[in-house]
C-alpha cells in the first residue's frame, strides 16, 4: 500500500504496513506526485482537504481513498465520493483494521519512503530510501551523540517544526522514537515558534540557519538595549568562555559560573532544558555558530546532507571547537571523496583539496523513482555526485564552498535556480545583461545589471537628469527605477517573492570576454563575476541590511 502525506506527521497503523511517500513540495506538485507515485491512499491534515479536492478530478487513476487525521464533513465526503474515491475521518479509519493482528514482514532493502524533492527546475524527483538507509541514519545519529555529549533517552524531548517530508526531521524523529524520547510539534506559525519552544521546553532542537540567525538577532537587540554595565559584563563573559572553548574545554566546563549568572537567561529563552542543538539544510554563518556555542549553554553541531543521503553525511562534533565553520568529517556509514572540477578551477589533488563532493555508503538512496536516466547520471561511476563543492580541511573536516550547478539555497532554505531567474529578468526591455547573486548565508538576492543605453537616456531626459550614461547609472533614482521595473517583470512572469531583487548595481560597462566575465557564446562566468564584483556585492548586502540601499 502506498501513502501520500501532505505536510503532516509520520504514520504507522495496526491495519497495514505503509510505504511512506513524503512530499516536500508546493501544491502545484500535488497532482504530479499523486499520479507519479500511483498513490492509492492519501493521509492528510484536516486543514488540507480543500487542497486535495482542488486536484482530485485529475488524480483518480490510482487514488482510491482519502483519510483525514481529523474530521470530515458530510459535504466533503459527497464531493470526494462523486469521483469514485472513499473518504474517512481518522476515527472511522482506525476501526477498520481491528481484525488484523499481524503485519507483513519487512526486509532491510524494502522501500521505507519515496521522498519527493522540491523540483526547482522541473518536475519533483522521487528519492527512494530503503529501511536500511533509515536505520543507518539513525545509527549514525546515535554514534554522533556518543562523541558529542550523550545519547538520547526517555528523559529527552525533541521539538519538531520542520515538516516530516524533510529528511532531516524524519531521521531525528525515527531516532527519538527508537530511544523512547518525547516529540512535540509546533502550531504551524513561524511568528509563534519561540513561544512554542517555551511551552515544549525541549532538550533537543534541530534548526535551520535562518532560525538561529533570528535567535541571534533577537538576543543581540536585547543586549544592545540594556545598560552599559550589563553590556560590558556580557562581553567579558562571552570572551572568557570563548577563549576556554578554543583551548579545548567542553561546553559545560568552559565557564559554569558565567553560564549561571549571564547565559542562563538565553537558555531560558530556549525553554530552559536545551542540551543539544543541531543545524542543517544550509551553511550556518560562522559568527552565528560561535555565538550560539558560547551563549546557548548547549552543545551545537552543524551538518551537511541531502535527501539522497538520508540527511547528514557530514557532521561536526559539537565539543570539538576547532570544527567551527565546517560541517565536520564524514559520518560512519558514508565514504566521501572529492572530484576535480577543472572548469571551475577546483583541484581535488592540490595542497588544499577542492572539488565536487561524491558519496557512497549505507545511508544513500536507491535511485530516483521511475527515472533510471537521472539515477544513472548521478551514479555514473558508482559514486553519488552531489553537485556541491567542498574543501577538505587539514583536520579531516569538510567545508562547503560552492555549488557546481547554478542552483543554491538561501539562508531560509529556498532553492534558487539562478539561470531561470536571470532569463526572466533579461526579458525586460530595459536591460542588456543581468547577473544575479545569492548564497546560503544570505536571505535575499542582489544583482549587477547592465542597462540598455537608450532606456537610461530616455529616463534621464524624462526626469531632467543631466550627465552622461555612466553618471546617470550612478544616480540612486535611476537604480531604483530599473530595480522596480525588473521586479515588475519578474512578478509578471511568475517569479516568487524570494527570487525578487533586494538591491542592484547598475553597471555602465558591458560584461566582456576581455575581462573574462563571459564566454565566447556570451554565457556568464560566475566565479569570475563574483571575483570581479566581490567588493560591490559585499557593499550591496551591507547597504540592504542597514536600510541604506537606494
Amino acid at each position: 500500500m502506498e501513502v501520500w502525506i501532505l505536510n503532516t506527521v509520520f504514520l504507522c497503523t495496526s491495519a497495514c504496513c505503509i510505504d511512506l511517500i513524503s512530499c516536500n513540495a508546493g501544491e502545484n506538485a500535488v497532482e504530479f506526485i499523486l499520479d507519479h507515485a500511483e498513490i492509492s491512499i492519501a493521509f492528510i491534515q484536516e486543514s488540507k482537504i480543500k487542497s486535495i479536492l482542488a486536484v482530485l478530478p485529475k488524480c483518480t487513476s490510482h487514488l482510491k481513498a482519502i483519510v483525514s487525521f481529523g474530521d470530515v464533513t458530510n459535504e466533503q465526503k459527497r464531493e470526494v465520493e462523486q469521483f469514485g474515491v472513499s473518504c474517512f475521518s481518522w476515527e472511522e479509519f482506525t476501526t477498520m483494521g481491528e481484525e488484523i493482528h499481524e503485519l507483513p514482514k519487512k526486509q532491510k532493502d524494502d522501500i521505507c519512503t519515496i521522498m519527493y524533492t522540491s523540483g526547482t527546475t522541473g518536475e519533483p524527483k522521487g528519492v527512494i530510501i530503503t529501511n536500511r538507509a533509515i536505520i543507518a541514519g539513525v545509527t549514525t545519529t546515535e554514534h554522533l551523540l556518543e562523541l558529542t555529549d550523550k545519547v538520547v533517552d526517555g528523559y529527552d524531548s525533541y521539538f519538531s517544526y520542520l515538516p516530516l517530508a524533510h529528511i532531516f526531521d524524519q531521521v531525528i524523529e525515527c531516532y527519538c522514537i527508537s530511544k523512547g524520547a518525547s516529540i512535540g510539534f509546533w502550531q504551524g506559525d513561524i511568528r509563534y515558534l519561540m513561544e512554542d519552544v517555551q511551552v515544549m521546553k525541549p532538550t533537543i532542537f534541530c534548526g535551520v540557519p535562518r532560525v538561529y540567525d533570528r535567535i541571534y538577532t533577537g538576543i543581540n537587540q536585547k543586549i544592545q538595549s540594556g545598560g552599559l554595565i550589563a553590556k560590558h559584563l556580557f562581553q567579558y563573559a562571552y570572551n572568557y568562555k570563548l577563549v576556554n572553548l578554543m583551548k579545548g574545554f567542553k561546553q559545560h566546563e568552559a565557564s559554569p559560573f558565567f553560564d549561571k549568572i549571564v547565559f542562563s537567561k538565553i537558555k531560558e529563552g530556549l525553554g530552559g532544558r536545551i542540551r543539544l542543538m543541531l543545524s542543517g539544510a544550509a551553511p550556518l554563518p560562522r559568527h552565528v555558530e560561535e555565538f550560539m556555542r558560547v551563549t546557548g549553554c548547549s552543545v551545537l553541531a552543524q551538518g551537511y546532507g541531502l535527501t539522497e543521503s538520508c540527511a547528514g553525511c557530514f557532521t561536526s562534533i559539537a565539543n570539538v571547537f576547532s570544527m567551527i565553520g565546517t560541517v565536520g568529517p564524514p559520518v560512519t556509514a558514508i565514504e566521501a571523496r572529492l572530484e576535480s572540477v577543472p572548469e571551475m578551477g577546483y583541484d581535488a589533488l592540490s595542497n588544499a583539496p577542492r572539488g565536487e563532493i561524491c558519496l557512497r555508503g549505507h545511508t544513500m538512496f536507491s535511485g530516483y523513482y521511475k527515472r533510471p536516466d537521472l539515477t544513472e547520471e548521478v551514479f555514473s561511476d558508482g559514486w553519488f555526485h552531489t553537485g556541491d563543492i567542498g574543501e577538505w580541511q587539514p583536520d579531516g573536516t569538510m567545508k562547503i564552498i560552492d555549488r557546481k550547478k547554478n542552483i543554491f539555497k538561501l539562508s531560509q532554505g529556498e532553492y534558487v535556480a539562478v539561470e531561470v531567474v536571470e532569463s526572466t529578468y533579461v526579458q525586460s526591455p530595459l536591460v542588456a545583461s543581468v547577473w544575479v547573486y545569492g548564497n546560503s548565508f544570505e536571505s535575499f538576492l542582489v544583482a549587477v545589471v547592465v542597462p540598455e543605453t537608450k532606456a537610461i537616456e530616455d529616463w534621464a531626459a524624462l526626469n531632467g537628469k543631466p550627465g552622461d550614461f555612466t553618471e546617470v547609472c550612478n544616480d540612486p533614482k535611476a537604480k531604483r527605477y530599473i530595480q522596480d521595473e525588473l521586479n515588475k517583470t519578474g512578478k509578471k512572469l511568475g517569479l516568487r517573492g524570494f527570487e525578487m531583487l533586494k538591491t542592484i548595481h547598475l553597471e555602465p560597462v558591458p560584461f566582456s570576454i576581455d575581462k573574462d566575465l563571459i564566454t565566447p557564446t556570451f554565457k556568464l562566468k560566475r566565479p569570475q563575476l563574483l571575483k570581479y564584483y566581490k567588493d560591490r556585492v559585499d557593499q550591496l548586502y551591507k547597504d540592504a541590511k542597514m536600510g541604506t540601499a537606494q
